[in-house]
């Protein structure tokens, strides 16, 4: 039977806009131009994987960030990339998004929100280099077109009406987003009115227009623009059949890897902390009501009194992965001490911990 109670306390609308809303697909440049308004949303990039110093990073047009690879592969040659943005300096130092990142700056030296950028990478995928210019072409890999005369077709959006792009281009009055079912490039130089069209670039109710821009393709502070020529009304593309995708594979499961004590262990100190570490970084409110530290067995006779409570309070290192455990007062001499990791306690991602058992006798005061 185990006697006592662990308590802890912590130190420490249509379519296209559906389609879009999930992730963003954008370029390096337009990450560092506006961290503040990607930071912590997914974002679709291509470019290639290459090492700089003790670090991988990301290199996409002119631009470089560095990476946490996570559990997907640097994959050489082109790649398109599914990441989460990370501003370094939006976070805390004990922020389990950081748990993986090798090389998060000093405590002390805490960088500026901005100053530091970093791409948690969920997914890699080889890619060929697109050579017809498409919206989404054009918002991944717009170097590749710059100077170039295309033509695109894709759903008026208006001045930036659904938060497509994270700045207005303020070039002209009639300045508009074509949106395309992944991407959004800004047009200016024309009033977008045509042979049965007069879009007003404030009204909602014009985003169900479909157009076709001709064009020079531009980039501009980390926009992308066409410079139009000529716009003409266009027809919304047939409906595709949508074939679901398969549910990702299960996240992968933390375990205790380390303990001190061992399981086990005899004449343990009274006082000593008790360290426990896991494989991978976890969330820490999540061992509330789930961690369970009390004596085995029955007291020596001699003792009196209400079965013995061990109160103790818990700090978690996100740098090692590991639990410390202290005593508010000393373990009682001779008894046997059980710690309990139960089901419920999380890794930082949301994957389970696998429940663990530890078990030791304390040795003279």
């Amino acid at each position: 039977m185990v006697f006592g109670i662990f308590v802890s306390s912590w130190s420490g609308q249509n379519s296209v806009g559906a389609q879009t809303a999930a992730r963003r697909l954008t370029t390096l440049d337009a990450l560092r131009r506006f961290s503040g308004y990607f930071h912590l949303q997914y974002v679709v990039l291509r470019g290639e994987f290459a090492e700089a110093g003790t670090r991988v990073v990301f290199r996409g047009g002119d631009n470089e960030m560095q990476v946490m690879l996570n559990d997907a592969s640097a994959t050489p040659g082109p790649v398109e990339m599914r990441a989460q943005l990370i501003d370094v300096g939006r976070l805390t130092t004990t922020d389990p998004r950081l748990a993986r990142y090798e090389n998060r700056p000093d405590p002390e030296h805490w960088p500026m929100p901005g100053d530091e950028l970093l791409l948690s990478v969920s997914s890699v995928a080889s890619a060929e280099p697109t050579a017809t210019p498409t919206i989404r072409a054009l918002t991944l890999e717009p170097w590749r077109f710059e100077g170039q005369s295309v033509t695109v077709t894709g759903q008026f959006g208006g001045r930036n009406l659904f938060g497509d792009l994270p700045a207005a281009l303020a070039k002209d009055k009639y300045d508009f987003v074509l949106r395309g079912t992944e991407g959004a490039v800004w047009v200016t130089g024309l009033r977008p009115k045509g042979k049965g069209f007069d879009l007003n670039v404030d009204a909602r109710v014009d985003t169900n227009h479909w157009v076709e821009v001709t064009g020079t393709v531009k980039r501009e502070r980390g926009l992308v623009m066409l410079q139009a020529r000529t716009i003409v009304a266009a027809s919304a593309p047939a409906r595709k059949v949508v074939i679901e995708e398969a549910p990702p594979p299960p996240k992968e499961p933390g375990e205790v890897v380390f303990s001190s004590p061992t399981d086990g262990e005899t004449d343990v100190s009274a006082g000593s902390p008790i360290r426990v570490q896991f494989s991978r970084g976890i969330d820490p409110p999540t061992l509330t009501g789930h961690l369970r530290i009390g004596y085995v067995g029955a007291p020596p006779a001699a003792a009196s009194g209400p079965p013995a409570t061990i109160e103790v309070r818990t700090s978690y290192d996100f740098g090692t992965r590991a639990v410390e455990i202290k005593f508010s007062k000393p373990l009682e001499a001779y008894r046997t001490v059980k710690v309990e990791l139960l089901d419920g306690v999380k890794t930082f991602d949301g994957a389970p911990i696998k429940p663990w058992t530890l078990t030791f006798s304390v040795g003279a005061n």
